[in-house]
Parts: structure tokens; sequence; C-alpha cells
């Protein structure tokens, strides 16, 4: 939305009385308590579409042959093109001619094509540029109805709502159109208004499309992925659009749950705010696509993307509350360097044994543990049960080893889920419905992203937030993720932890205080039983030297521990001298006293046996076998210690 010149409001509306049911607003403008709406909340129930269309042959066959025929004419001038020899040159037209065509079917197929304007891997680059203006460059209604459904709605004339109203919308979308206008008040706010007979169209286009969904899944049986499903999926989140309340609760319900200092969200107007008018604050900010803008401006688009992508992490993998239609319009970038979101039309959620499914497909990722990969999609309902994973194991391992190369956090999410699509043609898989808005929420926000910085890597903005929320989260399935990512066969994995915490600091929500404090909480508990044993081995052992002195813990470890103490001491929020309240309270527990002497026990053993071998054989050398005794490679010719491998993961 750009500021533009508002006019006084026209003398002429006059008051049209409210629909029955409808509430006269309290005297309080902007008051955070919400009107009871004058009809109920919208929601999509396919089985009343059924009896509402079952039988209207007429009306259904008449919107079918005007949804399907201009596709099919566009198809034949494309293939006919083609057989002349000029499809290339006459692309473009094609492109504005498929644009046109969704535009002039509607609400739902301007929604569609939307949607494919933020996959780049379905739709070529001239068809992309010609469907993103769908996004903002709609044609608008007429005025008059506009403002006539604003007195309807709130049940008083549109000169004692507003002081001020622009004569046209500012913007018009899929769904309605935007005005920019001011309270008496004198709060600049933007005003919604959604299109006449939107309900009756989408329902009718939605019976009509998922009876093509259903009919599609029964005859090409090809189609594993739960079609019907990701349909109905699209139409609950439509008719949620369609209720401005319901909008107006989302955006509050997601200021709530992500208040940050970069991130902001618009206030609601309630009292101005009813099912098919929403009232909320002005945002004046920036499309992030407009690079030359952004820069102008001193604003940082690396910085914001960034912004952005932690803010879906947590909106994907922490509470589970999502905005699933992140597009360039819906994102601004405010003059003070803050991004706003001002659409929460499309949300959606994302279920915790889901959230914390894909963050096991992350830990495993890394470690290149594609069994365990494996079984992750049967956890996150991919795969059925009882499919043989035997032959999807070495497909999923081929697919990630090229799109990962040697470094996670360099893998392209686009290019990783072009390569895993073919594996999930080629093998049983089916798209659960939820995730299918998940992919066009992170696909479009890559997309955004590489159109501001071309190099741009999501997943190396989002492993540190991984990595803090492994090493801050006490979720007992998190735990186990990061047992898994820190031992390998029993064998602790020191550069392993460097990493975490090193990517971990990375992230400006990680609490290493906090993190500390529970860590020894969950250490010296009957949970972190595992880990005090193999505590022990990882001080006393190390899997590439055999130097240094059988008594003392090895110098590989010391090395570790010397680079845990630096990166913690690095950190300005590391406070030392805090933890001793922390320690003097776990040293109480039998589970710490017990540890001390597992130590002291395994440190008088090797002093013991450092004794005899000294008394018994006082010239013996010390062992030289390349090999340690878990057969792990030791140190190499010229007393040089061998490398431990490092995470392939930005540092």
């Amino acid at each position: 939305m750009g500021a533009t010149p508002s006019t006084p409001i026209a003398t002429q509306h006059s008051l049209v009385s409210a629909a029955a049911g409808s509430l006269v607003p309290s005297t309080s403008p902007g008051s955070r308590s919400q009107p009871v709406p004058s009809e109920p909340a919208l929601r999509y129930d396919p089985e009343q579409l059924a009896k509402q269309y079952r039988g209207r042959w007429d009306l259904v066959l008449r919107r079918l042959f005007q949804l399907v025929s201009p596709f099919v004419g566009l198809l034949a001038w494309i293939f006919w093109d083609r057989w002349r020899g000029v499809e290339l040159k006459n692309r473009p037209k094609h492109a504005a001619r498929l644009r046109k065509i969704l535009t002039e079917l509607g609400p739902t197929a301007i929604k569609i094509g939307q949607a494919l304007s933020t996959r780049p891997d379905l739709v070529s680059p001239l068809f992309l540029e010609e469907l993103a203006k769908l996004q903002d460059e709609l044609p608008p209604f007429d005025n008059q109805i506009a403002f006539d459904l604003i007195e309807s709605e709130i049940g008083l004339p549109v000169d004692k709502i507003y002081r001020q109203i622009t004569p046209n919308p500012i913007a018009a979308a899929s769904l309605g159109q935007v005005y920019q206008a001011y309270l008496h008040t004198g709060e600049k706010v933007a005003v919604k208004v959604q299109r006449p007979d939107l309900v009756g169209r989408i329902s009718l286009d939605m019976y009509i499309i998922r009876g093509l969904a259903v009919w599609a899944k029964q005859t090409f049986r090809r189609i594993r992925s739960d079609l019907v499903g990701i349909v109905e999926e699209f139409a609950a989140r439509l008719y949620e659009e369609m209720d401005y309340t319901q909008e107006g609760h989302n955006a509050e319900r997601f200021l709530q749950l992500y208040r940050h200092p970069s991130i902001y969200a618009p206030k609601i107007y309630w009292d101005y705010t009813r099912t098919k008018v929403l009232t909320m604050e002005w945002i004046d900010g920036t499309k992030l696509t407009q690079l030359d803008k952004i820069t102008a401006a001193g604003l940082d688009g690396r910085h914001l993307i960034e912004i952005g992508v932690n803010c879906s992490l947590k909106q994907l993998l922490e509470n589970g509350f999502f905005h699933a239609d992140p597009h360039p319009g819906n994102l601004l970038a405010m003059a003070d360097g803050r991004l706003a979101y001002i659409d929460f039309g499309m949300m959606s959620t994302i279920q915790p044994h889901q959230r914390y499914g894909l963050i096991k497909a992350i830990v495993h990722l890394v470690n290149r543990d594609f069994v365990g990969l494996a079984q992750d999609y049967v956890d996150l309902e991919f795969l059925s049960p009882d499919t043989d994973l035997t032959p999807i194991i070495p497909a999923l391992e081929a697919v990630f080893a090229e799109a990962m190369g040697s470094s996670v956090a360099q893998m392209n999410f686009k290019s990783m889920t072009d390569k895993l699509s073919g594996v999930m043609y080629d093998f049983p898989f089916r798209v659960p419905a939820y995730y299918a808005l998940i992919i066009r929420s992170l696909l479009t926000l890559e997309g955004i992203a590489i159109s501001l910085d071309p190099n741009f890597k999501v997943l190396s903005v989002a492993y540190p937030y991984v990595a803090q929320r492994l090493l801050s989260d006490p979720a007992p399935e998190l735990r186990v993720s990061l047992r898994e990512l820190l031992f390998n066969q029993g064998q602790f994995r020191w550069n392993r932890l460097e990493n975490l915490l090193r990517n971990a600091t990375n992230s400006e929500d990680f609490d290493l205080q906090g993190s500390l404090e529970k860590a020894l909480d969950f250490i010296f508990s009957e949970r972190g039983a595992f880990l005090r044993e193999r505590l022990v081995d990882a001080i006393f052992s190390s899997p590439g030297s055999q130097t240094g002195s059988p008594a003392q813990p090895t110098s590989d470890t010391m090395e570790h521990l010397q680079r845990l103490w630096e990166l913690l001491s690095g950190n300005p929020t590391f406070q030392p001298m805090q933890l001793f309240p922390v320690v003097a309270k776990v040293a109480t527990k039998p589970e710490a006293q017990q540890l001390g002497r597992q130590l002291a026990s395994r440190w008088l053993q090797r002093s013991a046996a450092r004794l005899i071998r000294d008394l018994l054989l006082p010239d013996a050398e010390e062992p030289s076998s390349t090999h340690s005794r878990n057969g792990i490679p030791g140190p190499t010719s010229g007393g040089q210690r061998a490398t431990t491998p490092r995470l392939p993961l930005s540092a």
C-alpha cells in the first residue's frame, strides 16, 4: 500500500439499514473487544455444498464450461503457434492471456494463479512474471457497491465511521479491495471491503474443483497424493479468508505469538470490522521485491529476509500457527527496519508431532542417516506404516547427496524439492494436505529471498535456529534428536557439539545461560542417565588419539573442552558466576554424586594401570597402532593426530 492523499467523504452516502442481527458499534473507537458478527463464521463443508448443488446440472455445467473452455482455447493457440514455429515469439502474449483468463474467471482462479506465481519449479519465468501481477494488479469493483456494503455491515453511514476515505481503492485483491481512510479519532487505517457475491461464486467453484479431484484420483492410479485432501485444505483456508473477523483474530494471534522488535502486524479496529469489512492500522512500507526502493531507504534487504526466515521457522517448528500466503504483497519493509505482515486471511496450523517430526528429519539429514529419514516420512504420513522402505532408502540417499553436496547449509530448498518430487512419483508417497501449504510457504519465501540475493541459502540461515532449539528445548522428542546428533555408535562427537553451539549463538533468540541451566538439569536427571554414562567415556577416551597419560583425560578431550570454553566465554550473555547456585543445587542430587564416583573410579583405574606399567615395563613404548580400542583410525605417521571430520554446516 502506498501513501495516497485522502479526500473528504462524499456526503451523498446514505444510511443503509443494518442486516438483521447486526450490532451497533461500541462507543469506544478501536475497542479491543470484538463484536459478534452479523452472520456465523464461514466454514467449508463439502457435504453441505454437495447437497446445495446436487441436481443443479444447468448451473454446474455452465460454470464448468466457463472454467474449461478458455484454457482449451489457450492450449489450442499455443499448439498452433508451436506448429508454425512462433511459440517463443508469442509466449509473452500467451502468458498475458493466461493472466487475463484467471482474472475473468474470478476469485478462485485468481487464488490458484497467485499460488502458481510463487512456484518457479512449475512455471517458466515469463509466466511467473505475468502471474505475479495477480498479487496486486486486479480490476476493482464499483465503489458505490463497496460503500453500500460498508454501511450495511457496520450499520452507520460511511461519513460517521471514517473522517476521510479515498474515493477509489488503493489496491484490489482477489477477495476484496482496500481503501485508505482516517478515523474520527485521527488514526490512519486501511479499509478492506469484500467483493460482492463472493461466497456463492467460490462455493460453486470449490464444488466443481473437488469433484474434478475425486474424478482424477479415481481415474489416474498414478496419483498417490491426497488430492482431495489438498483441495479441501485449500478450500478451508479460502473460506476462512472470506471471514474478515477471522482474519482480525489471526492478526492478533500472530502478533501475540511472534512479537519481536523486528516483526510488526497491524492493529485491528474491531468497532469497524465485520465479516465483509475489515478496518486495520495502515502500514507504510515497501515490498521486499522492490530492491531498489529498499536500498534507497537505507535498509538491508538480506537482513529483512533473514528476519522473515526465522519468523517462518518459529511459525512452522515452534508454535505451529503459520502464514500460508507470504507472497511479496503481504510482506513490507518498514522505514525503521521492521518486517510487517499485513494479510492474515490464509493461515494454517501444524500439529506438535508434525513439528517435531520435521526437526527429526533435519537431524537425520545432517547425519546422513537415510534409514532414519525414510522412517520420518512414515511418521509424517507421507508413507503408510506397511511400506517397504528398502528401495526408498537408496533413492533418498541419491537425491539428498546430490542436493547437499558437501554442505547441508548450502542446499537449495527448491532444488531439493524438485529432485524429491521425482522420488515421490516413483514410490508410493502421498503428500499430506498440511504439507502442501508448508511447501508453498517456504518456496515463496525462498523465491523472495533469491530475488533479493541470488546466493541466498535458506537453510544456512535456518540452521542456527534449529541448533538453538536442539540445545534449549526440553521436549523429550528433541532430546532424542540431540542424542542422535551428538553420538555415533556410542562415540561422542565433540565437533557436532561445537558446531551446534557456534550456530546457536548466531540465533538472536538463543538464551545461552538458560540453555546451560536446562542442560545441567537434564544431565543430572533420570532421563539423562544415558548421557552421563557416555560423558565418562567421552572424557577419558578419544576416537582420534591415544596420546597423553591414560590417567588423565586425553589431549583430544582437553582440546575440545578448551574450544567449548572459548565459545562459551566469547558469548556476552555467558555469566559463569550465575551458574554457581545451579551447580551447587545439582551437586546435591544422587545422580551428580554417582557421576563423581564414576569419574573418580575411572581416574583411579587409569592411574593404577599407568603405575603398574611403569613399574613392570619401564622401557615399553606408547602404542603406535593406527587403530584405537574401538577400531577407529588413530594417529597418523609422524606422530600427527588424524583430523576429526567436521560437520559440513556453516560455521
